[in-house]
């Protein structure tokens, strides 16, 4: 008789805001990430980034393969999803469904910033022209 197998349970993690470090997004200039949390710290099935919309700064129409959930943490920026364009500001939430084009545009002269969280896995992107 098979012995079943189980998943060991995730182990708590802590990181630092001191320790995230973040990298240009590649597909818009004035946009970074940082992961927050994700599988490589043991999480089974989310990661949480944090972005950072510089002044001026806009990200294209493009979509992903995964769902986003948001929450606004500073600023006030300008979302597009579909066909809808959205003000956002620090407490707002925005669900973004998988494969929904969506874009990015900060007029403002502070930065925005958002958490993002999405499945674990791959999250390919896809710019729209």
């Amino acid at each position: 008789m098979a012995t079943p197998t189980s998943t060991p349970e995730p182990e708590p993690v802590i990181r630092r805001s001191d320790d995230i470090e973040y990298e240009s997004v590649s597909a818009a200039d004035g946009l970074e990430k940082g992961v927050l949390i994700d599988e490589s710290d043991g999480a089974p099935t989310f990661a949480i980034r944090r972005f950072v919309l510089e002044a001026g700064a806009a990200v294209p129409e493009h979509t992903n393969e995964v769902e986003h959930e948001q929450y606004v943490l500073e600023g006030e920026y300008t979302v597009g999803i579909g066909d809808e364009e959205y003000t956002v500001e620090a407490g707002d939430s925005l669900l973004i469904p998988a494969g929904t084009v969506h874009w990015y545009r900060n007029e403002n002269d502070q930065n925005g910033a958002f958490l993002c969280a999405v499945p674990n896995g791959d999250d390919e992107i896809e710019l729209l022209e």
